[in-house]
């Protein structure tokens, strides 16, 4: 990570839990070097979670938020009109969270060929995207586990800033988390010593995949605690936040809590980073799995109510620009539709684009595509004269990052 706001704790709750489960979550040990590192405890936790009125309160917002989500999206023509720019926008923001400063306008541009990323920032977010579609692709066909961790890892990785830190590959060395430029002795958390981590993560596999008959655990608690440990177990030298974000979605659409990858929380976090934090630090200091989960929870309840306000206004634009098609291009509203619905699946378009996806010849889609611009529907984003690229704006428009 590029840094973490030091840790402060917040809720009194937590020195409650520390007394009483000093190792609930793990333990420091002293390191023959001198730091101190944390080596977490198995899942799950011991005593188990207490599933008070608070956090069941919490998992049922949840999961009706879920359920409203999902049938959102089974509501579109079309999904991937969802699912394309959601991707791309989470890719956005959980790389901001790391400290890149690139947005989704520049993300779109370097994809659409109008820019040539002269930006590291870019290039990491266009890995991102890649590393979510090789672990989504990968989902269907095999379980979460380390090694799809790990091609994810290097996916992620590959050519971009943190390429000469072993990516795919479990670190051999010590991390630390804090301030930009501070020591090992100065961090504000130093997770576990190398030696430690592969049976660290070969312990998070077995959780995943191993539920007790007697005492089944709720799904997205599941989920939550796995966010957590993979997140303390830091199992990388660089890009550890976005790879267990990813772990998230990849989880929900395992356990087919999702019919299609749609829940993304890292807009949540990026607004509420410090508490992000300091939740997770909360865990390793207090044992406060409780605390962590309700935040948890309530991300996954808010950013699961946001995308359903985000569906409906994806079906809202969609039916005004199709009426609009219909009165303003009389014979052409066919074509002009076409080419509508083909801007959801994929935003940027140049007029070689637009005739070939609606079968036009050249000088038809130029035509079409000006009377777009007319209409504030598409926007050049080149500003040369030839070569030009256009996206398709009020879409792109409900996913700024704000």
């Amino acid at each position: 990570m590029a840094w973490i706001l030091a840790y402060s704790v917040q809720v009194e709750s937590q020195a409650a839990q520390s007394r009483s489960f000093p190792c609930r979550a793990g333990r420091y040990v002293k390191h023959p070097r001198g730091y101190r590192a944390f080596r977490p405890a198995a899942l799950p936790p011991e005593p188990p979670v207490d599933m008070g009125p608070a956090l069941m309160a919490a998992l049922s917002h949840a999961d009706r938020a879920l359920g409203r989500l999902d049938g959102s999206i089974r509501t579109l023509p079309d999904s991937g009109m969802f699912i394309y720019m959601f991707v791309r926008r989470e890719a956005v923001l959980s790389s901001q969270i790391e400290g890149t400063q690139s947005t989704l306008g520049d993300l779109l541009d370097a994809e659409a060929g109008v820019t040539r990323s002269a930006s590291s920032d870019v290039d990491e977010i266009v890995n991102y995207v890649a590393a979510m579609r090789h672990g989504l692709d990968r989902v269907g066909s095999a379980p979460v586990s380390v090694r799809l961790i790990r091609e994810m890892h290097e996916v992620l990785l590959r050519g971009v800033r943190g390429a000469k830190q072993r990516p795919g590959e479990i670190r051999a060395t010590q991390n630390w988390i804090g301030s930009r430029g501070c020591t090992l002795d100065e961090a504000a958390f130093v997770p576990p010593p190398p030696e430690d981590v592969p049976g660290a993560l070969n312990q998070l596999e077995r959780f995943l995949h191993t539920e007790s008959p007697s005492a089944p655990m709720p799904i997205l608690v599941t989920i939550g605690l796995a966010h957590g440990q993979f997140e303390t177990i830091h199992p990388f030298l660089a890009g550890n936040g976005r790879v267990g974000r990813l772990l998230i979605t990849f989880l929900l659409c395992e356990r087919e809590i999702m019919t299609e990858p749609v829940l993304y929380l890292s807009y949540f976090f990026k607004k509420r980073r410090e508490e992000y934090y300091d939740r997770l630090q909360a865990v390793r200091d207090a044992g406060d799995w409780e605390g962590w989960l309700l935040f948890f929870l309530d991300a996954v309840a808010t950013t699961a109510n946001d995308s359903v306000e985000k569906a409906r206004q994806i079906v809202d634009l969609r039916e005004e620009h199709r009426r609009v098609a219909v009165d303003r291009f009389g014979r052409g509203a066919g074509n002009a539709i076409a080419l509508l619905e083909s801007l959801y699946r994929k935003p940027m378009v140049t007029v070689n684009d637009a005739a070939g996806r609606i079968g036009l010849t050249y000088a038809a889609a130029n035509g079409l595509v000006a009377q777009f611009q007319k209409l504030g529907w598409l926007v050049e984003r080149t500003g040369q004269r030839r070569n030009r690229r256009f996206g398709y704006q009020p879409y792109i428009d409900l996913f700024r990052e704000d």
